[in-house]
Formats: structure tokens, C-alpha cells, sequence
């Protein structure tokens, strides 16, 4: 494929009180704007671009927080990058350079597979910077299953989204050990802040939910599929409840995206251990900052391992006790005992698919008296705050495009 000669990537601006990419126009591809990290991390990264004065393009089919990207100065470019057909995405390569010609793209940001081979084509067409973030861990069992997904290690840099994902991609492709670099999801701590949620706003939660006065609650708030660990929580329900915990509710938050068999396979177990009406499927939450804070402790027992884990982030900005499984970048996000004195607790750490583990810690957070779950939850909040910010996430990405953009950062030469 050949284009003309493309125009220059926008204006220069010599005063060093203009940000380097003001006037720069960047896009970003990701299949759907729907719920999700990555969708989250492409619109806060878009806002952070339109602050810096830059143009914020992101293709994809569309999805709920379209409205959101274009309210805080990101443009939709309407576009099937959704499709894993093969000849859809050959057609695709082109149809995303005309747009990136015609709209002066200077760089090219891919955050998902199948949309990141359509990009590669584009961007190695008009010979434009371009950048993949890992958001997952990606492992392949075959080898074809391993060349799918080598894309996301061809950027001219690749970001990975924990040190867990860094050590993964290095392992997997060594070619690519010098333009990783590491970025943390980012938090917005002035919406994940306790002051910020109204008791209306709890009382609406706890209302939709069926939870009456008195019981405590107990969350897990991740998409409903086997690895995330909802039938560990149940299992551990159904221990703790043999231990007289009880006024209790376990909430399991999110969406099945289809999995009709998995949600069978739930409720059937529910059922078995006679926890009717204790745990319940509650469908997708809007409000995460009042689903944390309305939560007694909030649960991560992924029983396979999170590139990253946002959840427990942004529970633990809301002063909630956290319990996650000790694998993948959670070490990274929750400080627990024997990493760190237990003076130092943000949270617990257990073995993966434990599930009297699970109950164990979820009872014990259940039984910290207000003073320890209040020095608790200060020291979470500081540990989060310190690693784990919005800003730091954006300006950071930011950094990446401009070291790109400006030569300081050398391109693959092949």
C-alpha cells in the first residue's frame, strides 16, 4: 500500500509552556468503548491529551462510555475494529490510513489484538510511531495462539500495565526487553474518595441490592466468568456461614457478556449450598466508588492471574479491607504479610482457588474492630495514592508519545 507524501504532524511550539503535543493529533484503536480497564484507560488518556491541547481520535465500534469520551474532549472515530475476520482486517489496515492521513495523525496507540494488527499495517504504512499497551497477560498454548499475539509486543513501545507484565512479555518475546516500559492503571482518586460518595448514594446501592439494615457486605465486582473466582467466594460463604458469621451479604457485581452456562453453573451451586438470597447477582454496577464504600470487604479470588487488578486499587482509595489472590500483579498492588510487617497491611493476600483461605480473611477483615479498620484503610489509601494515580498513569503515556514524537526515544528498525 502507498500514500503521497503526508502532511506535517501539526505546528511546532518552541515556548516551554506549551506541552510538546499540543497540536498533535493522536489516535487510539480498541475494539469497543464499553466497561473494562483498557476502555477506561483510553478515555482518561484521551482527556489527558485534550488538556494538553492535543487532538484525542479513538477508533472503535462504539460502546457506553462513548458519551464520556466525547464530554471530556476525545472524538469518536466510528470504526469495525471489533473484527477478528482476516480479510475484515486487511480491508481495515486501509481504511484506518486514509483516516490517519486524512486526519494528520502523528501516532498510532493500539490496546487490544486484533485491533493492534490493523494498526501496525497503518502506522508501517505511513510510517507513523506506533505504540500497544499490554492490558492483559495475553499467554498463548499454541504457537499460532503465541504469533496472534505478538503484535502487542511490536510497538516502537510497549507498555505493559504492571512489573508482572513487563517480567511476561520479556519472557515470551526477549525481542522486545528494551521498549518495554511499565504503567500502572491510574486512579482517579477525586472520585474513588470516601467524601465524594453522598449516603444517598450508598442507600441507593444497598436498596437495588436487597440489603436490608442490618447485614454487612461483602463484594466481588468483575465480569462473570470461572477465573474471577465467584464460585471460590461462594464456597467460602457457605464456610463462613457454618461458622456462625451471618447478617451477611454476598454481592456478586458485573455482567455474564454471555456466558449463560457459567451463570447456570453459579446459581446451581448457590443453590447446593442453600445460599439463596445471600449471595446474589446484581448484573453490572455504574457506581463503583459507592459499591466500595458500601462494601464490609471487598474480594479479588481470581483463580488465574490479574495483569493488573483495579479493583482491589480502587477499593483500597476507598478505605475498604481487601482480599485478593496472591498471584500475577497483585503483589504489586495490595501489601500484605510475609512481604511486609503486619503493621504495614493494606490488605490480604491468599492462595488462589482457597477457599478456607478465603473465608479465613474475609472473617478476619469482617472482625476489625472501627479503630484497626480505620488505620487500615488510611494506610491503603496512602499506598495507592503514591503508585497508582491517574495522573501519574497519563503523564507518563504522554511522555511515551513525546519521547516518540520528538526522536529522544529511538524507532524499530525492522
Amino acid at each position: 500500500m502507498s500514500f503521497p507524501a503526508r502532511p506535517g504532524g501539526g505546528p511546532s511550539f518552541p515556548s516551554s509552556s506549551v506541552h510538546p503535543l499540543a497540536g498533535r493529533t493522536i489516535l487510539q484503536i480498541i475494539p469497543e468503548l464499553e466497561a473494562g480497564g483498557a476502555e477506561r484507560t483510553a478515555v482518561d488518556v484521551a482527556e489527558g491529551l485534550a488538556h494538553a491541547g492535543a487532538r484525542a481520535l479513538v477508533a472503535t465500534e462504539g460502546g457506553r462510555l462513548v458519551g464520556e469520551l466525547q464530554a471530556k474532549g476525545g472524538v469518536w472515530v466510528p470504526f469495525p475494529a471489533a473484527t477478528k475476520n482476516p480479510f475484515s482486517m486487511l480491508v481495515n489496515v486501509r481504511r484506518l490510513a486514509k483516516i490517519c492521513y486524512r486526519e494528520r495523525v502523528a501516532l498510532i496507540h493500539a490496546r487490544s489484538r486484533a485491533p493492534a494488527w490493523v494498526a501496525l499495517g497503518a502506522a508501517r504504512s505511513l510510517n507513523l510511531p506506533f505504540v500497544t499497551t499490554y492490558h492483559g497477560s495475553y499467554a498463548g498454548r499454541s504457537s499460532v495462539k503465541v504469533l496472534y499475539n505478538s503484535v502487542m509486543s511490536r510497538g516502537d513501545l510497549v507498555i505493559a500495565n504492571s512489573h508482572y507484565t513487563a517480567e511476561l512479555i520479556r519472557s515470551l518475546y526477549p525481542q522486545a526487553t528494551d521498549r518495554v516500559r511499565v504503567i500502572h492503571r491510574g486512579t482517579d482518586f477525586s472520585v474513588f474518595t470516601p467524601g465524594a460518595v453522598s449516603p444517598e448514594r450508598v442507600e441507593n446501592l444497598r436498596r437495588s441490592w436487597k440489603v436490608a439494615p442490618h447485614e454487612r457486605v461483602v463484594l466481588l465486582a468483575a465480569r462473570l466468568t470461572g477465573w474471577k473466582g465467584q464460585k471460590v467466594l461462594v464456597e467460602a460463604a457457605a464456610k463462613l456461614r457454618d461458622a456462625g458469621v451471618r447478617d451477611v451479604a454476598y454481592i456478586l457485581a458485573g455482567d455474564p457478556q454471555g456466558r449463560d452456562s457459567y451463570v447456570k453453573e453459579l446459581d446451581q451451586l448457590i443453590d447446593a449450598r442453600k445460599l439463596n438470597g445471600v449471595v446474589r447477582r446484581v448484573g453490572h454496577c455504574t457506581d463503583m466508588p459507592a459499591a466500595f464504600l458500601t462494601a464490609s470487604v471487598v474480594t479479588v479470588p481470581s483463580t488465574e492471574p490479574e495483569a493488573f487488578g483495579r479493583s482491589a486499587v480502587e477499593a483500597q482509595a476507598m478505605g475498604t479491607p481487601v482480599v485478593v489472590s496472591d498471584l500475577g500483579a497483585v503483589p504489586e498492588t495490595v501489601l500484605a504479610p510475609p512481604a511486609v510487617p503486619p503493621q504495614e497491611r493494606t490488605g490480604w493476600r491468599i492462595p488462589a482457588g482457597d477457599a478456607d483461605a478465603l473465608a479465613e480473611a474475609v472473617g478476619g477483615a469482617l472482625a476489625l474492630g472501627a479503630s484497626a479498620r480505620n488505620a487500615l484503610g488510611m494506610r491503603a489509601r496512602r499506598h495507592v495514592e503514591q503508585h497508582f494515580s491517574l495522573e501519574r498513569m497519563v503523564s507518563s503515556t504522554l511522555e511515551v508519545y513525546s519521547a516518540l514524537l520528538d526522536g529522544s526515544f529511538p524507532r524499530r528498525t525492522s
